[in-house]
């Protein structure tokens, strides 16, 4: 595509992202909805909207070259990140339930379930690129010297010794053989059979003719019943019900498209460098050139400001203070007389900020106490503040000022644009030179006061610099660093080779297949409790983990989710999807599974400096992933007797505290994963994970695609014989484990070659398949009833029942009676 397609569909997305705002700021300073669906309805219409505009700033983001273009699309980006962030846990408070389906959103804006699926921004990882080059080859580097080999794919035979491989073949050739003798010894008894037969009777002409009849009979049919389905199915693909084997290939054009969309992302790094230097070559032009000039105008300007000064107040003025902008006061179109007073009622209001402090204290509080019952009485829901409008606000100004307008014509390649660098570092420069004019006029005010005292015969006044009462911050006690004398590179080391720093599987989310829940909103209307689908888990992962743990804007200023639990059945790719999060952002996985800290760093020093270590390097090399697999063994109510060697409960203490110390700047996700909850202490539990996700197993929809994908990933073909739809619901109650498990276990390297004579059917996946136990239903309810008794579940239980309501009715009159 071309400059004019993403330029086109970056002003399409300012221009939802416009009509948006116009929604949105008036909405956080509007009266409270008392309809909460009504509420919710219009919350997920800004969600999905929000989610379209994502979409197309990421693209444009990713395929744009102009330099200063990226950096305001980037700004906006972030932004728009943040606030489907903000969205999304703002649904999550007021339906509370971390799945939410909007089929009939979707409906109304002309969408498809595909056009809400959170995209990944691409420049999470290609503009740390060379950062994570450099540290995957640190990583090699150490497992090569310990001699870690990389587990090759799994193969699909089984590897033999000399003596066993012998063995298998003597075995084969003795079958074959077999095989081939009773093949010739029932060929020799049916031509035997044939010529008694034939003595027996006597063939004339009319069993001649109806012999000849019926062989032509058997050989029309089958010709015509060949030429009927290559005729339905030449049907089937004109009506595009089905693809034709030319569509399974790439399209030339869409290699071409592909071709041009890597040769722009290359431009984007010629360009920036270019960019860079232009930026340096004309700020020390500025400098060099303009510098002087700007001096001596300002010195003329602020000497003239003494003068009017003056001449109207008759003294010389205080020169104001860096912290309250210095000579850039000077510079704002008012009098000399305004200047002064403004600067006069500030001392004052500084003076008088201290006496005030308890009085001021007691009064708002009686006021707020006063407007409490008035706040109570009008009940309903409303728009929580977001921290990302500003952002968005000030970005669509720039885009209007700037960009929408400007004439690109001459601009064919793309480059920089020069004039717009001197407008943004002039300002810079006059910054720094304001710096040192204030300097030089404070020095030079004071001899004019100097002066002018002199020859009125007063004293000298100083010109001392009125200190403003530093208020006496608290000293936080900084914890102390236990490996204040050893390299990052050293400790990275350590971690690896005691195993708890590890090479994250190389998946994507993409690769967690599911489709989308059809009917979810059908259902909650029916006061059913859907299952979510696994297109809504792999969603969550990525507003929940990817988009924070990806973009430091996002985590700083969005809801801050410190850590997250992943519950379900085995085989439902809950340790995959720790490793795809690490993947998409490249971050670093730590491991610190209870099984995995067993024998390693023993004691309670041991585990202070381990878990010290961890979360040391975690910082220093954000984004990082802890992953706590078995976390359910860390909370247990009672440890097993075959468990108690292996003290599972060693971090049950220490994590809570080291959950205090993440903040908004590092970017650390905990992620434990449980398939069985229940067997530890719930309050413990939810007290460290604030966001717990109920993985199910995969539903019909989803199933179907996991078999089409799975089959044709390990080398077969979906063809007509093979009743995808059948395979899908005999397969109920089975998760993504077992089907990878099956798949591989029928698509030898044998079977592979015979598929162009004997293609695959549904019936050949029955008999592995009831060789598994499935996720039974008691499984499935114990998980549930689990999920009922965190708090989110206690609080949607109570929203279903009603029960929520009542407080917010009856909320005047019950504080009024605790008030008395």
């Amino acid at each position: 595509m071309s400059h004019s397609t993403y330029n086109k569909l970056w002003a399409d997305a300012q221009i939802e992202l416009k009509s948006l705002l116009v929604l949105e700021l008036p909405a956080q300073t509007a009266r409270p909805e008392k309809d909460r669906v009504v509420f919710f309805q219009r919350l997920a219409t800004l969600y999905v909207r929000y989610v379209q505009i994502f979409r197309h700033l990421e693209e444009t983001y990713d395929q744009t070259i102009h330099p200063q273009k990226r950096r305001v699309i980037r700004t906006v980006l972030d932004s728009v990140m943040g606030r489907v962030v903000e969205l999304k846990n703002e649904m999550v408070e007021k339906e509370f339930s971390e799945y939410h389906y909007m089929d009939d959103v979707i409906q109304d804006l002309k969408l498809t379930p595909e056009a809400i699926e959170i995209p990944i921004p691409r420049y999470f990882k290609s503009e740390r690129n060379k950062v994570l080059q450099d540290r995957a080859k640190m990583l090699s580097n150490i497992l090569d010297s310990m001699g870690v080999v990389t587990k090759p794919e799994a193969t699909r035979g089984q590897t033999l010794n000399f003596e066993e491989a012998i063995k298998v073949i003597q075995v084969a050739e003795r079958a074959r053989q077999g095989r081939l003798r009773a093949k010739f010894m029932r060929e020799i008894q049916r031509d035997e059979e044939r010529q008694r037969r034939a003595k027996d009777r006597d063939l004339g002409t009319d069993a001649i003719e109806q012999a000849v009849v019926r062989i032509q009979k058997v050989w029309k049919g089958f010709v015509q019943r060949k030429k009927t389905k290559r005729e339905r199915e030449e049907e089937m693909i004109f009506l595009g019900m089905v693809m034709g084997s030319h569509d399974s290939q790439p399209l030339s054009y869409a290699a071409t498209v592909l071709g041009n969309k890597a040769r722009r992302r290359l431009k984007q790094s010629d360009y920036e460098e270019d960019y860079k230097k232009a930026i340096t070559t004309i700020t020390d032009k500025i400098r060099d050139l303009e510098g002087p000039d700007i001096k001596e105008t300002m010195k003329d300007q602020i000497r003239q400001w003494f003068i009017e000064c003056h001449d109207a107040t008759g003294s010389f003025p205080d020169y104001p203070e860096e912290e309250d902008g210095g000579s850039a006061l000077i510079f704002i179109e008012k009098t000399p007389q305004q200047l002064m007073e403004e600067l006069a009622a500030k001392e004052d209001e500084d003076a008088n900020k201290k006496p005030k402090g308890k009085d001021e204290k007691k009064d708002k509080g009686k006021k707020d106490k006063g407007k409490g019952g008035e706040e109570e009485e009008e009940a309903g829901l409303k728009m929580l503040p977001s921290h990302f409008l500003a952002d968005l606000e000030a970005g669509q100004k720039t885009f209007i000022d700037v960009w929408q307008n400007r004439d690109e014509g001459k601009n064919f390649h793309q480059r920089h644009d020069v004039e717009l660098i001197k407008e943004k570092k002039r300002m810079e420069v006059e910054a720094e030179i304001r710096l040192q004019v204030d300097e030089l006029m404070r020095q030079e005010l004071a001899n004019w006061k100097l002066a002018v005292d002199k020859d009125k015969g007063g004293k000298a006044k100083g010109n001392a610099k009125k200190k403003k009462g530093a208020k006496s911050a608290k000293k936080k006690k900084k914890d102390k660093d236990l490996t204040a004398d050893r390299a990052m590179e050293s400790l990275f080391q350590e971690l690896v080779q005691q195993g708890l720093l590890k090479r994250a599987d190389d998946v994507k989310l993409d690769n967690y297949l599911g489709d989308y829940s059809y009917l979810g909103t059908t259902l909650r209307h029916s006061d059913i409790e859907p299952m979510p689908s696994l297109s809504d888990v792999r969603q969550l992962m990525a507003l929940y983990g990817v988009l924070p743990l990806g973009s430091h804007e996002v985590h700083e200023k969005a809801p801050l989710i410190k850590a997250m639990l992943l519950a379900g059945p085995a085989g439902v790719g809950k340790k995959m999807l720790v490793h795809a999060i690490c993947q998409e952002v490249g971050a670093n996985l730590f491991d610190l599974s209870p099984l995995n800290l067993v024998g390693k760093y023993p004691g309670k020093s041991g585990l202070q400096m381990m878990l010290h270590m961890v979360f040391k390097v975690a910082r220093a090399l954000q984004p990082s992933v802890v992953w706590i697999g078995d976390a359910e063994k860390m909370f247990y109510k009672k440890v097993p007797k075959e468990e108690k060697e292996l003290d599972p409960k060693r971090l049950k203490k220490d994590l809570p505290k080291i959950l205090k110390t993440i903040k908004g700047e590092d970017r650390v996700l905990i992620i434990g994963t449980t398939r069985e909850p229940f067997n530890a202490d719930i309050k413990a539990f939810c007290k460290v994970y604030s966001k717990i996700i109920l993985i199910p197993r995969p539903d019909y929809a989803s199933r179907y695609v996991i078999w089409r994908q799975f089959i044709e990933k390990y080398g077969g073909q979906v063809t007509s014989a093979l009743d995808l739809s059948t395979l899908a619901k005999i397969s109920d109650g089975y998760t993504q484990g077992h089907m990878v498990k099956v798949v591989q276990g029928i698509l030898t390297e044998r079977r592979a070659q015979q598929l162009a004579k004997k293609p695959l059917t549904a019936a050949e996946f029955i008999v592995p398949l009831a060789k598994i136990d499935p996720v039974f239903q008691d499984e499935e309810e114990a998980l549930k009833a689990w999920y009922a008794k965190t708090p989110l579940g206690k609080k949607r239980a109570k929203a279903a029942s009603g029960k929520e309501e009542e407080p917010a009715a009856k909320g005047g009159k019950d504080a009024k009676k605790k008030k008395k």
